[in-house]
């Protein structure tokens, strides 16, 4: 039994020699300068700061890597990168919800080919009813004109009023071919617009497959 205790309190003793010379062990400070020279220090250095380093144990392993203090400019490219990247990945879910809308409204591809041509009759429509008024103003335009100018040759005045008519007339038939040549680029604009849209939808419908 003495012998028992006195090895134990050997052992003892040892753990407790181990544990303060541990408790004397510190990490360490390990960087290259600019040349490429390695150093070690148990303090930190500015030199260190501007060109990073590494936190070592007392066994000289890397248990933490710090890098170098950015320049303010660095920082503000940092900050505009990480807000373009912020940006793209908003853009791209934000895209990735309208792709599922567009598949939940369209399930295959004839369905949305139909809205499409529904959307461009519409316009088609009114510009035609545009050109069916613009015909009727212009041989309106054209009736009284022609008696304007029968007043003219007989001698007697323009009234006023048929005067007015004729600058109503020809401002309004101004207006409808200006709407009408707008309506045509709107009907150009959305074909292609259409196109497009159908080659993404494919796609989308493409990549929705490959995941089932």
């Amino acid at each position: 039994m003495r012998t028992m205790r006195i090895w134990m309190a050997f052992v003892a003793l040892v753990a407790a020699c181990a544990a303060h010379a541990e408790s004397g062990q510190h990490n360490r400070y390990k960087w290259r300068d600019a040349q490429g020279n390695l150093h070690f220090d148990d303090v930190l250095p500015p030199e260190a700061m501007q060109v990073g380093y590494d936190i070592v144990n007392p066994q000289g392993l890397v248990i933490k890597h710090v890098d170098r203090i950015k320049t303010a400019d660095e920082l503000k490219a940092d900050k505009a990168a990480a807000e373009k990247a912020a940006e793209q990945k908003r853009a791209a879910d934000e895209q990735a919800r309208t792709d599922q809308q567009m598949l939940a409204a369209y399930p295959n591809e004839e369905e949305l080919a139909s809205a499409q041509h529904a959307q461009l009759d519409m316009i088609d429509q009114n510009i035609h009813a545009t050109e069916v008024s613009l015909q009727s103003q212009e041989k309106s335009l054209t009736e009284m004109l022609s008696h304007a100018a029968d007043l003219d040759r007989g001698g007697k005045p323009v009234p006023d009023t048929l005067k007015q008519q004729i600058d109503t007339l020809r401002v309004n038939i101004e207006k409808q071919k200006s709407y009408i040549a707008t309506k045509q680029q709107e009907k150009t604009d959305a074909a292609k617009r259409f196109d497009a849209e159908l080659a993404h939808y494919r796609e989308v419908q493409a990549r929705a497959r490959a995941q089932h």
